[in-house]
């Protein structure tokens, strides 16, 4: 049987990327977190946000280690696997990579010793910087890689010599049409799948009775985030949506399964796509209102499917599905965000259970949601690797499908290992929590959450911070 060594690449690249992105994603948003726990920290005074922050900065150092691990695979595979694609878009994307590294990985790899190891060797104010720093680098390593990954989905400022792509105008490369929206949306949803892994530990603490303070701390930042992020990502994903209407109608087309241009766009919450008949099976669907979303017109038309050459068709099912995933998971942390606000105001955020147990389980929803975005801006763009100018199937290296085939067996077997004790690692940080203690609560700290009115009563009787209102918690009077 021959080996279809396209079909193989793609799937090594895939497979890679959806690891890769897991720790960038969250480094961006941890950074930030880290930088805003030490900044109220040198603002305040207040000795828990300094501990947060030191807690959190184990756990960014073992997912920054392993973005970078993973990172550099991940440009190997551009010579090894995607050389036409190097030698066609290698004047444009490859200064766009080298900024990358002399713009945010150099000011990273600056700081990043004093942020890990300079506690108690420099001064406050100095590993406070750096945390900032590191932050901003961060963000601007973002900026380069979402650059470069823009300018393959809506290429501008270059000219075609020789059939190779060649830069005209660098401000039009770096700023295409569709940047600003990928920028935004992807740090946002950083931003965002960070402050739900917070919000997660937080609850878990919160419910084993450890790490109160802290954890209450962690609760409130998360879902203040939370709420607006989740909110935020709505507006910025529609003026995505909008803009990639207007440069890329067959992923947005493939991402509502609308297959007739001649008729008004719907909003499918459910389908199976069939590109052999052209249509949904299973549809439900109401009427006019994808039309609306798209157009902001009531009955709005857009181009659908039939417009798209078959040779030129995406990979419809899959987009349609990774589109639902990330926009269901987006509805629910609006929710969550939502619901932990109102919470917060009734005064019942740290003791409300049923909302407590569910979110120390959420962890995971931002990665997926952000792994599932790839997939429809990736998947989406098929049958083309630089949009309009250049097929996947014209990027391939000149390499037996066999020799795709054991390398990619290779990265299954060391991924799997490598990261797994990754996340075994992290999880022990997490579960040693804060103070570096896995133990139970401390003498005096009740064995759930005081109430709003447990509170009063316990600084109306004049008791110290950690002692509960009585004997009914199991410490004794006098």
């Amino acid at each position: 049987m021959e080996l279809d060594p396209v079909l193989l690449a793609r799937i090594q690249f895939a497979f890679t990327i959806s690891f890769h992105i897991i720790f960038p994603a969250f480094t961006i948003g941890l950074s930030a977190f880290i930088a805003v726990l030490m900044l109220l920290w040198r603002w305040s005074g207040q000795e828990k946000f300094r501990t947060l922050a030191r807690f959190w900065t184990k756990i960014f150092a073992v997912s920054f280690a392993m973005g970078v691990v993973s990172g550099i695979v991940l440009s190997y595979q551009f010579g090894t696997n995607w050389s036409r694609f190097s030698e066609f878009s290698g004047n444009v994307i490859g200064p766009l990579i080298g900024y990358e590294v002399l713009t945010a990985f150099y000011l990273e790899a600056t700081f990043l010793g004093i942020m890990l190891f300079g506690w108690n060797r420099f001064p406050a104010w100095l590993v406070t910087l750096s945390t900032v720093l590191v932050a901003i680098g961060t963000a601007i390593s973002a900026f380069w890689i979402l650059s470069a990954n823009s300018w393959m989905q809506t290429p501008a400022g270059y000219e075609i010599k020789d059939g190779v792509a060649h830069p005209l105008d660098w401000m039009a490369i770096v700023f295409n049409p569709s940047f600003p929206y990928r920028f935004a949306h992807m740090v946002n949803a950083a931003y965002l799948t960070t402050a739900v892994v917070v919000l997660a530990v937080g609850a878990r603490y919160l419910l084993a009775s450890r790490h109160v303070e802290e954890s209450r701390t962690m609760l409130r930042m998360a879902v203040g985030m939370i709420a607006i992020s989740a909110i935020a990502q709505l507006f910025i994903g529609d003026a995505h949506g909008l803009n990639t209407l207007e440069h890329q109608p067959a992923k947005v087309a493939a991402m509502e399964g609308h297959w007739d241009s001649d008729e008004p766009g719907a909003l499918v919450l459910f389908g199976i796509p069939d590109e052999a008949s052209r249509s949904n099976r299973l549809e439900l669907a109401v009427p006019n209102l994808g039309g609306l979303i798209l157009t902001h017109e009531w009955g709005g038309k857009y181009p659908g499917l039939d417009t798209v050459p078959d040779d030129e068709l995406p990979p419809v099912a899959n987009v349609f599905f990774a589109f639902r995933i990330m926009v269901g998971i987006g509805l629910a942390l609006i929710a969550v965000g939502l619901a932990g606000l109102l919470l917060w105001w009734r005064g019942k955020l740290f003791e409300a259970r049923w909302f407590l147990l569910p979110a120390s389980w959420a962890w995971p929803l931002g990665f997926v949601a952000i792994i599932a975005g790839w997939f429809v801006t990736e998947q989406g763009r098929q049958p083309w690797l630089v949009y309009g100018l250049l097929k996947t199937m014209d990027g391939i290296s000149p390499v037996p499908g066999a020799s795709v085939a054991g390398t990619l067996a290779l990265f299954v077997f060391v991924y799997g290992i490598v990261f797994a004790m990754g996340i075994y690692y992290i999880n022990r940080l997490i579960n040693a929590g804060p103070k570096g203690e896995a133990a139970a609560a401390p003498a005096g700290v009740p064995s759930r959450p005081l109430s709003a009115a447990e509170e009063a009563a316990r600084e109306a009787t004049g008791r110290p911070r950690g002692e509960g209102p009585g004997p009914s918690f199991g410490k004794p009077e006098g």
